[in-house]
Order: C-alpha cells, then sequence, then structure tokens
C-alpha cells in the first residue's frame, strides 16, 4: 500500500479497524514481530557498516565507522581468504550524523583495487565479509527484478525455494463507480505492494522507470535471464515482465481513451495468500462523468509512448496497439484536464489521489514525441515549459510528482529538438545533481537524503534520487555523480545505522518482516525474495510507527510486518532500485 509523502493511502478509519483501535492489536493472522523501542542514538552500539553485497573495483569505496570518540584514528582491511592485512588507512574525523544522531568516521579505501573477500578493522570492531567484484551485484538485479514476477496477479507464479502459490484474482467486475456494469476478464499486473491491488498512477511511474532503465542499459539486460515463463522467446526477458504489467494496464482502458484510475476490492483483504483473497476484485472509477481520471490517463499515455519503442524491435504489432492507445490517451487527458480521483464513498482502498495531473500530461506529451516525432507533441511539451526569465526546477520525481521525467524525455532524443531547450535541462538536472553531491558528502552514512526526505518510502526517494544523478551522470558523463548514486546503493545494502540490508534476501542481514500479505501468510520464516523496505519515515502513520520514542529520522524504522508506514513494499520503490542496479552492472 505503498503512498507518497502527503497522502496515508489507507482510510484513517479503516486503518484504525484493521489495527484493532488506537493500540496495536493486531488484524486476525498478523503476528507481532518486531520491538516497540527504537534502540536510542546515544546507546547504538559501534560498529562498521558496510554494503553487505560489496563494491565495484574501479568505484569509490566507503564505509562507516560508528566509533564515539576513539582515539585509534587508523583502520586495515584484512582478506578474508588469506588473513593477511592488504590495506591500511586513516579514518576521517569523527562527526555527528544529524540524520542518525551517530558519532562516526569515514573508512575511505576506494584504492583497494583487487577482487576478493575482505573484513574491515577500525576502533575494535569488524565489519561484515564484503567483496569487491566486478559482478558484485549481478545477482541482486535478477533477484530485485524478479520481485515483480512474485507480484504478478491473474497466474500461477514458482519463484523457487518454496515461494510458489497458484493462479489468483482470476475474475473481475466493474464497479457501479466505473459507469459500467458486469464480469470483465481479468489479466495482468502486478499487485502493487503489500496489498493485491493495481492502480494506474504508481503503475506509470512504476513501469516507465523499468523501461527507461531498458533504455539506458539493454546492451547488459538484453540476455537477461530472468527464469520466467515467458523465457526463451523473441522478446527479453526484461521485456517480458514488463509486458505483463503492461497488459493489465491496457484492459484498465475505455472505448473513449479514458482510463481508469485502479483495479482493487472495495477494502483490503485480511493477511490472506492472493488466492484466498475472494473479494470482487473492481474496477472503480470517479463515481461521475467521465469516471476516468486525468492523471491516471496522461501517465498510462506516457507509459504506453516508451513501450511502442521498446517493443518494437520484438513484438511490432504489439508496439503498435501501444502507440494507438498512447495517442487516444493524450486525446482523452487533453480533453478532459482536470479529472481528479478521490476514493468515492464506500472505497476504502488505496487512493493515489493528486490534485495536480499536468505533469503527467506533458510526459505525454514528451514521450509521444520522443517516439513519433510529430509535432504536435513537441508544441504541446514546449507551450508547458516553464518561461526562460523563470528558473526550471528538476526534482527526483516520484508517483505524485513525474515533471522532471518529461524534461528529461525531451532532453534525451539524441536527433531531434530544440538544443536551447535540451541544454537548459540538462543544466538544470547537473545543478540538482550538485546538491545531492553535497548531501551525501554531508551525510555519515553516504547517502543523499535530507532530513525531510525521511518519509514514508524514503528508500523510494532515495532511489529516485540516484535515478536523477545516472541522467546527470548520461547528460555530462561526470563519474561523481555515478558514484553518489551507488552510495545510496551502499545506503540500502547495509550502509545505515541499523546495519540491515534492506532488501529481502540480499546480503548478510536482510530485514525479515514486510507489511506483505505473502510473506506473512506463506508459513515460511524468510519473505518473499526481492523486495524494498519502504525504510526510516520520521512521520509516522500507522500505530506501532506511531508507538516508537522519537528519535533523528533514520533511526525511525522498524522491522515489523504491522507497520505499514516503515516496513511496506511497493513496485514504485523497487523500480528505481531496478535501475540503479541496471546501472551498477553495466
Amino acid at each position: 500500500m505503498a503512498i507518497g509523502q502527503y497522502d496515508f493511502k489507507m482510510n484513517r478509519r479503516h486503518l484504525l479497524r484493521l489495527m484493532g483501535g488506537a493500540g496495536v492489536a493486531l488484524h486476525p493472522g498478523v503476528q507481532a514481530i518486531g520491538q516497540l523501542a527504537s534502540a536510542s542514538s546515544e546507546d547504538a552500539p559501534g560498529g562498521v557498516f558496510v554494503n553487505q553485497l560489496g563494491y565495484l573495483p574501479a568505484n569509490t569505496k566507503q564505509a562507516t565507522v560508528r566509533c564515539n570518540d576513539a582515539s585509534d584514528d587508523h583502520f586495515q582491511i584484512r582478506s578474508v581468504q588469506n588473513n593477511r592485512v592488504v590495506f591500511r588507512g586513516r579514518l576521517g574525523g569523527a562527526v555527528t550524523d544529524t540524520a542518525s544522531g551517530d558519532r562516526v568516521r569515514i573508512a575511505e579505501f576506494s584504492k583497494l583495487h583487487a577482487a576478493g573477500t575482505y573484513q574491515i578493522e577500525a576502533a575494535g570492531f569488524k565489519s561484515d565479509a564484503l567483496s569487491i567484484a566486478p559482478h558484485a551485484y549481478a545477482n541482486a538485479l535478477k533477484v530485485t527484478m524478479r520481485g515483480y514476477y512474485g507480484q504478478r496477479c491473474g497466474m500461477a507464479v514458482d519463484l523457487g525455494g518454496g515461494y510458489r502459490r497458484p493462479a489468483c484474482h482470476s475474475a473481475g467486475a466493474f464497479h457501479a463507480t466505473s459507469g459500467k456494469s458486469g464480469p470483465l476478464a481479468n489479466h495482468g499486473g502486478w499487485h502493487d505492494a503489500g496489498d493485491y491491488g493495481r492502480y494506474i498512477v504508481n503503475s506509470g511511474i512504476s513501469t516507465g522507470t523499468l523501461l527507461w532503465a531498458w533504455e539506458f542499459y539493454s546492451p547488459l539486460l538484453h540476455s537477461f535471464s530472468l527464469d520466467i515463463p515467458e523465457s526463451g522467446g523473441k522478446t527479453p526477458d526484461f521485456l517480458a515482465e514488463v509486458r505483463w504489467n503492461l497488459q493489465w494496464m491496457l484492459q484498465m482502458q475505455d472505448t473513449d481513451g479514458g482510463v481508469w484510475h485502479k483495479q482493487t476490492s472495495e477494502h483490503f483483504s485480511a493477511f490472506i495468500l492472493p488466492q484466498d483473497d475472494k473479494l470482487t476484485s473492481y474496477v472503480i472509477g470517479t463515481g461521475s462523468e467521465p469516471y476516468k481520471s486525468t492523471c491516471a490517463t496522461g501517465g498510462f499515455s506516457a507509459v504506453m509512448a516508451i513501450a511502442a519503442r521498446c517493443y518494437e524491435p520484438y513484438d511490432a504489432a504489439f508496439a503498435q496497439q501501444c502507440l494507438a492507445a498512447a495517442r487516444q490517451a493524450w486525446a482523452w487527458a487533453n480533453k478532459h484536464p482536470d479529472v481528479i480521483f478521490e476514493n468515492p464513498p464506500g472505497i476504502l482502498t488505496g487512493e493515489y489521489g493528486d490534485k495536480h495531473c499536468g505533469d503527467e500530461v506533458v510526459w505525454a506529451s514528451a514521450e509521444l514525441w520522443r517516439t513519433t516525432g510529430e509535432a504536435e507533441f513537441e508544441q504541446a511539451f514546449l507551450a508547458k515549459m516553464p518561461p526562460r526569465d523563470v528558473a526550471l526546477t528538476i526534482s527526483a520525481p516520484e508517483w505524485a510528482d513525474v515533471i522532471s521525467m518529461a524534461y528529461w524525455a525531451y532532453a534525451l532524443e539524441p536527433k531531434r529538438g530544440k538544443p536551447d531547450v535540451k541544454e537548459r535541462i540538462r543544466s538544470a538536472t547537473a545543478k540538482a545533481a550538485a546538491l545531492l553531491i553535497e548531501r551525501s558528502k554531508d551525510s555519515g552514512y553516504g547517502n543523499t537524503l535530507a532530513l525531510a526526505d525521511y518519509v514514508w518510502g524514503s528508500n523510494g526517494v532515495a532511489g529516485n534520487q540516484s535515478l536523477l544523478l545516472l541522467v546527470a551522470d548520461h547528460f555530462h558523463h561526470d563519474k561523481t555523480m555515478r558514484n553518489v548514486a551507488l552510495n545510496n546503493l551502499h545506503y540500502m545494502l547495509g550502509r545505515n545505522c541499523h546495519g540491515v540490508s534492506w532488501v529481502t534476501h540480499l546480503g548478510v542481514r536482510p530485514f525479515e518482516h514486510p507489511h506483505h500479505r505473502p510473506s506473512v501468510a506463506d508459513n515460511i520464516a524468510a519473505p518473499w525474495p526481492g523486495l524494498l523496505s519502504g525504510g526510516p519515515n520520521s512521520h509516522g502513520g500507522d500505530a506501532v510507527a506511531n508507538a516508537l520514542p522519537k528519535q533523528p529520522p533514520m533511526r525511525m524504522w522498524l522491522d515489523d510486518e504491522r507497520a505499514y508506514s516503515l516496513n511496506e513494499i511497493a513496485i514504485n520503490w523497487n523500480a528505481p532500485l531496478v535501475f540503479l542496479l541496471a546501472a551498477a552492472n553495466s
């Protein structure tokens, strides 16, 4: 049930009913796993915190040493294979990291290039064993992308290792709010998050980001094996997985071009496996004419325009279907520019409400122009560019704000377009990247998050900030931008004040208790693989999170499946992580 910074996606009354009132009583079938007390930063034990998967030989390598004011300012790195010391260095000065409250020092070992398995020793502590290897993240890319296969709706899934289930949600129906009635075939799509809903707005940025990963890193991803049912076909595995969600999105388009906002039950199911969820899966609309929403339709149009480019070499008929859908949706969104979605009465599933849909339509204009070269789409995009005397602002995208994706889509076109507009976008992107680079320098754990970024889904924020840095690197070929993008990967995979990998099944200490119904209900101790936790959230939002003692923002996290505002998973958080891992492997 992933949400944006200000959209609490679950009706508060329903939330309290799910949680058993204002306390932390559990819904039937949900076990209490986490502790309700967060360790105080003042009492936090020392240690050496690293990316638990390791580092690339030629890239920046840093570890964070939490040591208070230890007098020994040296560190050494020992080979695990032969116990020999292979590197010695001096720790950086002790500083207080504001985000965690920790007193830390930085161990820089970028000059260690030799492949191997090592352990850092500093201030009386030892790090986890870490590798330096050119393919340190190859398995991570496969595991996180296969996480989408595990989220498929409407078909049997078998990830191996016992993570299997039969087909789910095999039938659907039109809700009265959609303007139609009766059953419909239910095919495709990914379960959005810890619940079994599917949401066009969130599918938009998720699918768009993954298709951009294909366009940026297709030499790597073309031969990328996912071991999915479509493997071995003409379409590369990466695109085959994304197509599963595109097919559901296409189903959500009405004959007039508009796109319904979501397909969910009227309320969230209990913590049961998807095949046991017998609630009707409804196509839900606004409740009044024209029933579809502008944000959903605009984002849909953008994604289908990208898909038309990506699938053309492998399935020309499908590519043309996507392009036709994109054109029709764009026309509808321009005819209906202000149709906002809010949950109709009786609908208690995620709203993904967004009161400003212009950015989705601008993104669609840019992507359609990039795909077709047609002047109508370029003129529509240019008409929405801020005047020259107004600063162009670039920021990390999120589901409710995709304007940077629109700007980048225009500037990424290699042949056509206005050079001055492209340069303006590139310069604004470099400025935004420079701010993130400075934040990373100031962070004791190397990430790019501002204190205000520790919100619901903060790990997704970090991932999208890395996306911004990688786009900036594409424009300017600056190694620093790439290295700082990877700093967020290090943070998510263990270099954080909790010493935890926030991706299930990856690292020495991956988190274990996501707010994810299959992981709770399947009677397997470990959760389903390849899923990114939402991460620290200093704003709270559920009964468990709200019961935590107030700490610096990075510390406001708990590995507890009840704490959905801290520990849910979502397709839009996994997408920039996949993008980042594709970059790391390229």
